[in-house]
């Protein structure tokens, strides 16, 4: 079978978040893990890698960003309307892993996405971990991705959402999400586990505040989601070093993410 082959699945609903941002919740015809990504293509425009942020037994969320030829033309489909896909592909993350522990998450920007499925999960299943902090961080209020989500999170979760400077009406906090992990109170660092998903100044200095915690290096994951390209390992584009991020990550625990110089 070609591996570039894609099927078609249905728009079945849009939310817009910002003028630049709108998830699609397409047909979910494969079997998916948070952290994953797939190849969504339009016909004569191209293809594009797309981090699955949320999925159930029947649809599938992707959250896009329109910022060129291939996803303008994903935002000119509406509902009714087909994309074409394959995949998916990478790792992703695995909730098993968190089971029993403090668990904290990071994330900037769009870095939000790839992890939604993961704190929808546990803060439906609270039970299973022993607390949850989420600290999430945009630039101002206007680029605030999942408002309703957040609303319900707050119900079961310690979230912290912020955004980079003060704004005229904006009563929550602001500052860098550094500066909200540097106030952590991690009670037991052996059981603290970290998820981190952002642009990569962001991943750096989040990793140097945890560092600074006693956070060791192999309780952190991270996802390179943004390296995401062809998805096969064909076209090299990434490649850091020897490893192929689109087949061996886009998650990986950090003790081999930081040996991964960009």
């Amino acid at each position: 079978m070609n591996p570039y082959t894609t099927f078609p699945v249905k728009i079945v609903d849009i939310k817009k978040h910002t003028n630049i941002d709108y998830t699609f919740f397409v047909e979910k015809k494969i079997d998916v893990k948070c952290g994953q990504f797939v190849q969504v293509s339009v016909p004569k425009f191209g293809e594009v890698p797309i981090s699955i942020s949320d999925y159930d037994r029947d649809v599938m969320e992707l959250t896009i960003r329109e910022v060129g030829h291939v996803t303008n033309a994903i935002f000119n489909k509406g509902i009714g309307d087909y994309l074409h896909i394959r995949g998916p592909y990478g790792n992703g993350f695995d909730v098993k892993d968190h089971y029993g522990k403090d668990l904290i998450i990071v994330t900037g920007g769009t870095g939000l996405a790839p992890v939604k499925y993961i704190i929808n999960y546990f803060s439906d299943n609270i039970d299973k971990l022993n607390s949850f902090k989420l600290i999430s961080g945009f630039k101002s209020s206007q680029e605030i991705l999942f408002r309703d989500s957040f609303d319900k999170w707050k119900e079961n979760i310690d979230v912290c959402l912020t955004i980079d400077s003060p704004e005229e009406g904006w009563k929550g906090n602001t500052g860098f999400v550094t500066e909200h992990i540097s106030k952590l109170d991690i009670k037991d660092i052996q059981n603290t586990h970290v998820i981190m998903v952002g642009p990569p100044p962001m991943l750096r200095f989040s990793a140097m505040e945890l560092a600074k915690l006693g956070i060791p290096n192999e309780q952190i994951w991270v996802s390179f989601e943004r390296k995401m390209s062809c998805g096969i390992g064909k076209c090299g584009h990434c490649k850091i070093g020897s490893t192929y991020v689109c087949q061996e990550g886009p998650v990986f625990r950090y003790d081999k993410a930081v040996q991964l110089i960009d």
